[in-house]
Formats: C-alpha cells, structure tokens, sequence
C-alpha cells in the first residue's frame, strides 16, 4: 500500500516543513509515502470563496486516480483515537487498498464534487486548525498509528 497526503499551497511557516520533515522521515520507515502540493490557483486573493473551492477542487480531482481510496481531512469528519486511526490503516491494508489519499483542504475547505469523490472523512479535532498546522498534526497522528500497529513502544496508553 502506498499512501499519499495532499496538500493545496505551500506553507508559509518554516517549523510546519521542519516538523513535516521529521515525521515523513519516521513514516517512511513503514510505508510508501510522499506528499504532493499543489499550486494555490492563479489570483486566488481575487476568488470568491465558492469559486475558491471549486478550482482547488478540480485541481485535486484531477490527480486522484478512480481507485484511490480518498480520505478528506475535514472538521465534520469521523473522529476516531489514535488506535481507532491504526485499526482503520491496518484494515485498508487487509483490503489490499492500493493507494490512500489524505487531501487537506484550503483555507475554505472543500468543494461539493471532492467531498462527493470522498470515501471516507476524518475528523483530527472537534476544534479547526489552519491548513498549515494539520499539516504536522496529521504526520505525527500518522506516524504513531504505524507505531501502533508494529507495537513499538512510541504510543502510551
């Protein structure tokens, strides 16, 4: 299985790419896994936010593969603990799911087409956090899920 996080634009805070670094590092000790950002659309300052979310949208669907399995990083999302999250990997590994693909949203979330592509939306917190912070919180939540799994001692109960 390979797993993939995308993200819309770059991040503009230096310890969100150091933090990132860290855990893509540690993740790719367990799994295939690369990040793809891709570029803010041209004048997004100018966009309404619905005409926003619709080009980001259509800019992640057309790198999405139809057997993806796509899991939206979304505040209404389900919420699960961190051993519910690794229970949740490890069977779309038994599934022999090829490809995961955890999408972060921009600063305005998702468009009506990529939440209807979605099979799957994952709550990190009942609160919101920017597109950019996720970023790391999601890694290290990624990253202890695998520790999870293999029983290393990293995750306490």
């Amino acid at each position: 299985m390979k797993i993939t996080l995308l993200l819309q634009g770059k991040t503009t805070f230096n310890f969100v790419g150091e933090g990132s670094d860290i855990y893509v590092k540690r993740i790719k000790r367990f799994i295939s896994f690369n990040i793809s950002t891709l570029p803010a659309p041209k004048n997004a300052g100018r966009l309404a936010e619905e005409e926003l979310r619709q080009r980001e949208g259509d800019a992640m669907l057309k790198v999405i593969d139809p057997g993806d399995y796509v899991i939206l990083l979304d505040e209404n999302g389900k919420s699960l603990s961190s051993k519910k999250f690794a229970s949740f990997l490890q069977k779309a590994m038994l599934r022999s799911e090829k490809h995961l693909v955890f999408i972060v949203g921009g600063a305005y979330g998702f468009s009506s087409d990529v939440k209807a592509r979605a099979d799957f939306q994952l709550s990190l917190s009942a609160m919101t956090f920017s597109h950019q912070i996720i970023r790391v919180l999601f890694l290290e939540q990624l990253y202890r899920a695998f520790t999870i799994i293999r029983g290393d001692p990293y995750h306490h109960d």
